[in-house]
């Protein structure tokens, strides 16, 4: 692990005052997957085709970053951000008694954030993929369960959405911007 200060280097040339964070990969998964929840949430039963091309796009984009959280850059990976409940909880204390730490790749709840959406994403797609085989056409259950995780995702980005806000406030940085640009401040 390389670790960054902001002492003079040889030369007397500073360092970055940022560092590249996230890569273009997970900036355009997370741009996209944004687009074409929002495509199918809104045409849900309204236009079915465009609905079914979204549905498809955002698990074409769901497999591309579960193989991305194995074999892409440290702060994609799942080993990177993947934390046990028992530190999540542990962090989210911390956020509440203001005290939390800055974490330059994704914070404990941050990591479990990602992998209840990843979860509800692939739920809400198989079950919309189940409804259009022989076996599910036309089956309440599954249109119910179909309609439960989508709006359990709507759920989910509204927290993740506070949370982002919420870390930016503790740690004074905007962490939106961070996303768009790929880069975040190397110190506190």
């Amino acid at each position: 692990m390389r670790t960054v200060s902001n002492t003079i280097e040889a030369g007397g040339a500073m360092p970055p005052a940022t560092v590249k964070v996230w890569d273009p990969f997970v900036r355009i998964f997370h741009r996209s997957l944004v687009a074409t929840f929002v495509i199918a949430y809104a045409t849900g039963d309204e236009i079915e085709r465009v609905h079914l091309a979204a549905g498809y796009a955002i698990a074409a984009l769901l497999t591309l970053r579960i193989i991305w959280g194995f074999v892409g850059p440290r702060h994609a990976r799942f080993s990177n951000f993947v934390r046990p409940p028992r530190e999540v909880l542990a962090y989210l204390r911390d956020v509440v008694m203001l005290r939390a730490t800055r974490y330059l790749g994704h914070n404990p709840a941050g990591g479990a954030m990602i992998v209840a959406l990843l979860a509800a994403l692939v739920g809400t797609c198989a079950t919309g993929y189940m409804m259009t085989t022989d076996a599910y056409w036309g089956s309440k259950m599954i249109e119910h369960v179909h309609e439960f995780q989508a709006n359990l995702t709507v759920g989910l980005v509204v927290a993740h959405v506070l949370g982002v806000l919420i870390a930016s406030f503790e740690h004074r940085e905007n962490l939106v911007a961070s996303m768009i640009s790929g880069r975040k401040r190397t110190a506190d």
